[in-house]
């Protein structure tokens, strides 16, 4: 039976794109929200600003992912380019590339030949794709992966502030959705981290510590501006 080994490598990148949508989204909605409100606005001016945030953030993630991963591919496709005319024009050259890969990871030459021929043998852009390029199937670019990922994940962390926002007494609306948008971003680190096999700990501190600093920094403006205006 054969035997498939699970890596969370493998996943890294919808990974770090849905985390860094929904850190986004909370941080930076909340942060909106709790600057409007601190600002002496009314519910419904909060929602609209929360709502708009929402759409026109996620917007913005989705295209920027989109842009950022489609230049990564477009520089691995290049690549990949180079080295399949390469294989086609220089064949032995490429043979005694590889082989020296190889050796430099410790296999005699003559091994490393073998394994070099061997390899080309059956798949050679593949071979100098992984040993040369370091690219693999599992960790290719895929813009829209990535895209949808970020995109989808900071609309649910946008949502919870707003969420908030629609159902806190009118009041309160400062407190409790910094309140609830910081315990959301402390699990999100947390869930994050040990996704990554990281310290669930260390992942829950850094997120929220930037959230309080954003939400801080937002709540300050807001009072300042409303106090101008008024």
């Amino acid at each position: 039976m054969a035997h498939r080994e699970w890596h969370r490598s493998e996943r890294i990148g919808w990974l770090r794109a849905a985390v860094l949508g929904a850190n986004d989204g909370l941080v930076s909605t909340a942060s909106l929200v709790v600057g409007v409100a601190a600002a002496n606005a009314g519910r419904q001016d909060v929602l609209i600003a929360g709502v708009a945030g929402l759409f026109a953030g996620a917007l913005s993630m989705a295209a920027g992912e989109y842009v950022s991963v489609s230049s990564q591919s477009d520089t691995e496709q290049a690549d990949l380019a180079r080295e399949r005319h390469e294989l086609a024009t220089q064949p032995e050259a490429e043979e005694d590339e590889l082989t020296g890969i190889y050796e430099r990871r410790g296999l005699d030459p003559e091994l490393a030949r073998t394994v070099a021929r061997q390899l080309m043998a059956k798949d050679a852009l593949g071979a100098h794709a992984r040993d040369e390029l370091g690219l693999t199937e599992e960790l290719a670019a895929r813009p829209l992966q990535a895209a949808f990922a970020s995109a989808a994940t900071f609309a649910v962390g946008a949502g919870v502030p707003v969420l908030t926002a629609f159902l806190s007494p009118s009041g309160a609306l400062v407190p409790i959705i910094s309140v609830v948008s910081l315990a959301c971003l402390l699990s999100l680190g947390a869930l994050a981290a040990r996704a990554g096999g990281a310290s669930m700990v260390v992942g829950a501190a850094r997120v929220t510590l930037w959230g309080v600093a954003a939400m801080l920094v937002t709540a300050a403006v807001g009072r300042l501006t409303g106090t101008a205006a008024g």
